[in-house]
Formats: C-alpha cells, sequence, structure tokens
C-alpha cells in the first residue's frame, strides 16, 4: 500500500469520525450527564489524533490532543459539560473538517486554531470548572506483561468480565522493514476494535502513533470473540509479521475487591453504562465482509453494462427476425442473467440517504441558536437507498429547503406561545420509496404559507397579473415561490432572502428527472415532498416516432397514451389544445420543436398524443407512432452538444440508431 492509498484511507475515515463526533456531540447535548457518549466521542478524537500524528497532519494532531485533555476530564467526573463547552468542541470539530477539506484538495491541513486551543486551555484551568470532583482513591496496580492499569480501567474490566467478555493481552510483532509503522499500528488497533474495545497499551498510545516502539507493541483488548479470530483477523495486516494472543487478568481481577468499596459503588453506575456501550460498540461492530470501492470503478463497471445492455437489445432483435430455437432460447437466458446483473449493480451503487441526512441535526442545531429558536428536528427513513449520483447532488436543495423552513416556516418562541404552540418547532425530515421513486419531505409545524404576501409580491414581480391571480388555486400559488428571485423575507439575512430563492431548489430537483410540490396549512405549517427517480443511469422510456427519427420519454414522467384524429384539436388563445377526460390539455408538436419534416401532411392521418405531467401541470407530446417500452441507457451527448432544449440526453438502440431522451418537464411552465 502506497502512501497515496493511506492519505485516501485517511481522507474516508477521518469523514466518518467526524461525522460521528458531531452526532454524539448533539445527543451529549441532550444528555450531559451521560459518560457513555462521552467515551464515544473521546475514541473518535483519540483515533483521529493518531491518524493525524501518523500522517504528518500535526495542527489536526495537536487540536485533537487537546480536545482529548478536556473530554477526559468530563469522563472522570471532573468537569461538567455545559453550553460553553459544547459551543468549543463543536468549534474544534468544525476545525477539523476544514483541514480533513484542505487535505482532500491537496493541501497540508494546516488552520490557525490558536484562539480555540486557548479556550480549550481555559477549560481545562480550574477556576473555570463548574464542578470539580477529585477522582479518590488509591492507586491499584495490576502488572501483565509490563500493562499497568489504574482504577477505573480495573472496574472496568472487572464490569466486562461479569458479563462474559474476555480479557486477551495481544503482542504484535511488525516487519523490521515496515514503513509507516504507526499508521500499521493504527490499523491494528482498528481491526482489533471491531471486536471489542481497547483499554490498554504499551507503550503507549502517543509512543506508537510517533514511531517510538521497535518493531513490537502490546495492547488489552476486551471482547466476546474467540481468541483464533481476533488472531487470523490481525496476522491478515500486511506487514505484521507475528501476533501473540493470550488469555489474561481472568484470576487476577478478584484482587479489585481490595479497592476502596464505597468508590467502586460511587462509580459502579457509570462503569456499567459504559461497559453496555463498549458491548454494544462490539455488537454493532461484528465483522461484516465488506470492502471500501471507488465510485469510479462503479461508474465504469455500469458503463461497460451500459454496453452490454446495448448489445442485448440488438440480439434480441436479431432472434426475433430469425428462426433459430436455440438463438432464442440463448438470448432468453441471457436476458435473464443480465436482468439480474443489472439488478445488482444498481444495488450496488445505491446508498443510503443518512449519508447525506446525518450532517443536517448539526447545521439545525447552529442555524436554531443563529435565530434564538427552539427546534427540534426529527429524522425519518435515514436508510431509503438512492443512487450515488442522486445522494451526490440532492444534499444542497435539502440544505436550502430546511434553512426556508428555519426561517420562514418556524416562528419565534413568543409567536409560538401566543398561538397556543409549544415552544419548541418541529421540522421533519423524511424519505421513503414508492414504486421505483423515491419521495423526500421536508414538514414543519410552523405558520404555513401567507397566500396573499405569496400573490402580492408576485404581482410586484410581474410573475402574474392581477386577473390572473384571480383564477389561482392555493397549491399554484404556493408553486410561485419558485419563481426566479422570489422570496418573502421581510429582511436580508444570512439565512434567507438574499435574492436567490427557491427556484434553485427547483432547477436541481428538475436536473435530476424530479419534480418538487408545496402543500401548506396557514397556522399548521407546510410540506415541500420531492420526488426523485432511483436511478439516472438506466431508465424505462417509451419509444416514440417522429417521422423517421425515434425518441425516448422516460417512464416517470408518462400519464397516458391516447391517438385522436385533427379534428379533435382545438385552438384555444393561440394554443393547440384537446378536451381529455375533462380537462383542456394544451398540445406540444415535436416535429415543430425538434424541426423534423413530415412526409405524410394528410389531413386524414391519425397521431398519438403522450400526455407527459410535471406536479399538477400536464401537456400532450404530438407524435406519430408508439413504438413499446424498453429500457434504455442514458448517455451524455458531450461537451459540444450542452443546453439542447427539451433533450437530457441520448441512447443506443439494439439496430444501432441513437435515439435522443426527451426531458418533457422543459415543455411545462
Amino acid at each position: 500500500m502506497d502512501s497515496n492509498d493511506f492519505l485516501e484511507m485517511f481522507i474516508e475515515e477521518s469523514k466518518e469520525h467526524l461525522q460521528a463526533m458531531n452526532e454524539e456531540l448533539l445527543n451529549l447535548e441532550s444528555e450531559p450527564d451521560n459518560t457513555a457518549i462521552v467515551n464515544e466521542i473521546f475514541r473518535s478524537a483519540h483515533t483521529l489524533k493518531g491518524m493525524a500524528g501518523a500522517m504528518g497532519f500535526e495542527d489536526m494532531a495537536s487540536l485533537t490532543h487537546e480536545m482529548e485533555n478536556v473530554l477526559d476530564l468530563v469522563r472522570n467526573s471532573k468537569l461538567r459539560i455545559t453550553v460553553e463547552i459544547m459551543d468549543v468542541i463543536f468549534k474544534c470539530v468544525d476545525h477539523l473538517e476544514k483541514m480533513v477539506t484542505n487535505i482532500e484538495q491537496g493541501g497540508d491541513g494546516k488552520e490557525d486554531v490558536s484562539e480555540t486551543v486557548k479556550q480549550l486551555t481555559m477549560i481545562k484551568d480550574p477556576s473555570f470548572n463548574i464542578q470539580e470532583e477529585s477522582f479518590a482513591g488509591a492507586q491499584e496496580v495490576a502488572a501483565t506483561a509490563e500493562l499497568v492499569m489504574d482504577e477505573y480501567q480495573m472496574s472496568v474490566i472487572n464490569e466486562a468480565w461479569k458479563t462474559g467478555n474476555k480479557v486477551y493481552q495481544i503482542q504484535v510483532t511488525l516487519d523490521h522493514n515496515c514503513m509507516m509503522k504507526g499508521v500499521r499500528a493504527y490499523m491494528v488497533f482498528q481491526a482489533a476494535e471491531e471486536y471489542g474495545e481497547i483499554i490498554q497499551t504499551n507503550p503507549s498510545v502517543e509512543k506508537i502513533e510517533e514511531d517510538e516502539f521497535g518493531d513490537s507493541f502490546t495492547l488489552l483488548l476486551l471482547s466476546e470473540s474467540e481468541l483464533r479470530v481476533i488472531q487470523t483477523e490481525i496476522s491478515n495486516i500486511s506487514e505484521v509479521k507475528e501476533v501473540i494472543i493470550t488469555e489474561s487478568l481472568t484470576q487476577k481481577l478478584e484482587e479489585v475487591e481490595s479497592v476502596n468499596a464505597s468508590e467502586i459503588e460511587k462509580q459502579e453506575q457509570t462503569s456499567t453504562i459504559q461497559t453496555k456501550a463498549a458491548q454494544d460498540h462490539g455488537k454493532k461492530k461484528h465483522r461484516s465482509k465488506s470492502i471500501r470501492v471507488d465510485i469510479e470503478k462503479l461508474d465504469h463497471l455500469m458503463n461497460l453494462f451500459s454496453e452490454l445492455i446495448i448489445d442485448r437489445g440488438r440480439l434480441e432483435q436479431i432472434s426475433r427476425k430469425s428462426d433459430l430455437a436455440e438463438l432464442t432460447e440463448t438470448v432468453e437466458h441471457m436476458t435473464r442473467i443480465s436482468t439480474d446483473l443489472q439488478g445488482l449493480i444498481l444495488n450496488m451503487r445505491m446508498v443510503p440517504v443518512e449519508q447525506v441526512f446525518s450532517r443536517f441535526p448539526r447545521m439545525v442545531r447552529d442555524l436554531a441558536k443563529d435565530l434564538n429558536k427552539k427546534v427540534q428536528l426529527v429524522v425519518e427513513g435515514a436508510e431509503t437507498e438512492l443512487d450515488r449520483t442522486v445522494i451526490d447532488e440532492i444534499g444542497d436543495p435539502l440544505v436550502h429547503l430546511l434553512r426556508n423552513a428555519l426561517d420562514h416556516g418556524l416562528e419565534s418562541t413568543e409567536e409560538r406561545i401566543s398561538s397556543k404552540k409549544s415552544e419548541e418547532g418541529i421540522i421533519l425530515l423524511k424519505a421513503y420509496h414508492s414504486g421505483n421513486q423515491v419521495f423526500i419531505e421536508v414538514k414543519d409545524d410552523g405558520k404555513g404559507i401567507n397566500r396573499e404576501k405569496v400573490l402580492k409580491k408576485a404581482i410586484e414581480r410581474s410573475v402574474v397579473t392581477v386577473e390572473e391571480a384571480k383564477s389561482l388555486t392555493d397549491s399554484q400559488v404556493y408553486a410561485l415561490i419558485f419563481s426566479s428571485g422570489f422570496s418573502t423575507a421581510d429582511k436580508i439575512s444570512d439565512i434567507s432572502g438574499r435574492g436567490v430563492g427557491l427556484d434553485v431548489v427547483k432547477t436541481k430537483i428538475e436536473s435530476l428527472g424530479g419534480v418538487i410540490s408545496i402543500d401548506s396549512t396557514p397556522g399548521q405549517g407546510s410540506m415541500f415532498r420531492i420526488q426523485l427517480p432511483l436511478t439516472l443511469s438506466i431508465i424505462f422510456s417509451m419509444l416514440v416516432k417522429v417521422a423517421e427519427e425515434t425518441y425516448a420519454i422516460p417512464f416517470n414522467s408518462i400519464v397516458e397514451i391516447t391517438s385522436i384524429s385533427p379534428e379533435d384539436v382545438a385552438t384555444l388563445h393561440g394554443q393547440r389544445v384537446i378536451q381529455f377526460r375533462k380537462q383542456v390539455v394544451p398540445l406540444v408538436y415535436l416535429n415543430e420543436v425538434f424541426q423534423v419534416p413530415i412526409v405524410d401532411e394528410g389531413t386524414d392521418r391519425q397521431f398519438y398524443i403522450v400526455i407527459v405531467r410535471k406536479g399538477d401541470k400536464t401537456v400532450g407530446l404530438v407524435v406519430d407512432s408508439v413504438l413499446g417500452q424498453q429500457e434504455v441507457v442514458l448517455k451524455s451527448l458531450g461537451g459540444f452538444l450542452t443546453n439542447l432544449y427539451a433533450i437530457s440526453g441520448a441512447t443506443i438502440l439494439g439496430n444501432g440508431e441513437v435515439a435522443l431522451i426527451i426531458d418533457s418537464n422543459q415543455f411545462i411552465n
């Protein structure tokens, strides 16, 4: 493994630890006395420090070291969590995120953290402490192969042993020629922590991180797993020369009873909680047989499969034209296998929306403080999966919707009290599947959308006329807030009302092949619902003919297909329309839009209408014939053909013909 591989692993795992710290810090705000949460944060900070130190990112290692010192005081009951302390630790995480981003972009990870370090130092000063309790009790020493336990560690071991854990002493020897031994040691720690909790090392973690341990080191692990399983896992790490594991301390644990009984009684509840957390942590991180795969490799795999889909279509056409039973049977079998393969590849690309959702609790917490509002963010359906390409794009629109809900949707505390609502506003972020679509909802229990205020602003900006405004339904009025630059904010702030309205959200959602709608009830709140396709790579479409040209219309936008005669078409205000199911539907003639010459101009010719929908609006696309449905591979038109009106890409059909894929959303305003 070269240095680039180490760097990539460092960046990915740093992001995971930082996200975990953000989540646990939010939990700690709700449960400031929960020592198990502090231990989780401490563990992540400690791991980050080790990784950063081994990779030579000193600013990052120094900051996490100072964080560790404060967290250590908290978990040992020498310091009580306060709002001020939480703010400083959150600020530390912000610094660390900036450092990791800088490193990812090729930088050196340096960041001016002097002011934050000064604040951490003040916290450690006794004069800053709100509560300081002496960690009473004489130090009890249990020596096992030079591993020295303090009273706290021995109490944890004792409780863990009572609940079925074993205590393993693991001696690891690395290859003498091993490069970056600190990083390799970290990999050993990581593998060991999959099976339990490391409670001690020799030499110290600091020495190991600085490569000051020769070729070997020893660690003590609490685990429910079998010795041979752990030994096999660690031995499989490259450049690990020897692993010696012995089960230890089980006979000596009874000697811990000599520790002051009253002190144990005082710490019994805390130790039990910590042990329970360690056990739960071990169960949750039970070794899963999985590997990291670069997204570019998955994209390449999808491209190769796309070619296979094209060839499959070609073979199906050849098979239908031939009378060879063996060919037909082989093609049918290939179709079944490739369909299963397609499902597998698409499933590999699917990731839970939790990857996006997980960053929002922290954002909402900070914005709520800025706005002086009490807000609870409820997240549901975080396990719902979406294609990675969609996941990468959906974050910014959701950020905008959540900020909008916080600033515009939820009332101030005083307004909520006067309206006989709870002081704390609730924002629901929910995701769920329905068919081959994914729905994401952002809902608040605030004041709802003010219809008259929206109409007034829309008329001022000439979005609608006074006459048009009189006939608009509530849903049509609410949709006006998606107009370019539209905002009803009374004053400009860093959160909203900056001239960048919800039109950017709508544009992004539609570029992903989705739609967004609004539902609002005055005094009760609003809900923004986003509808997205599961994947953007392979889509079900209806193939249609316009003269000699073939086009593909995505299935997710089609409502119905019907055939009509020219005499069924009427003209209303200069727009050709048809009456369809008690509704007036405007028509779009694709031959005119795409300038396709029509050979047969006879007045008696029959043509087809493909009814497509966007939100609550519909239009009819006029085509000459409908060929049938087909699975097509969406391909980009390249850099020379950009911003083509109503075209989202192209696909290659089984006969080798190129068909353009229609973006019907652009036909509907």
